[in-house]
């Protein structure tokens, strides 16, 4: 059963979501640390090149099937013009309301 962005739990991340289904990518920067990092696959990343060419650039758009951890991991069927659909787990650390490192990889 998918889980509406507004009905996550963490407001940080509800915002996150919201902002990937939206292509809004000035929303989702204005939610990082200025020294925010993230991972794909086990891997670090690029953010910025990460998130342009996976996420804005792409239309990617996450459908969240389940949360844990107070809504800081998440399952989503994640969805972008490159890749197709997928079923994904993504893992966000939050420190004061901002995203300071997420990691993602197939679920």
């Amino acid at each position: 059963m998918t889980i509406a962005p507004a009905k996550l739990s963490d407001p940080t991340v509800r915002a996150a979501v919201t902002a990937i289904n939206a292509g809004d990518r000035q929303a989702f920067l204005s939610l990082l640390t200025p020294d925010a990092t993230m991972s794909d696959d086990g891997s670090d990343r690029d953010l910025l090149q990460w998130i342009d060419k996976e996420i804005f650039t792409a239309n990617g758009h996450m459908e969240v099937q389940k949360e844990s951890d107070g809504g800081l991991a998440l399952v989503a069927d994640f969805r972008n013009d490159t890749w197709g659909e997928m079923r994904t787990a993504w893992r966000f650390t939050v420190h004061g309301g901002r995203i300071s490192r997420f990691e993602t990889g197939q679920a």
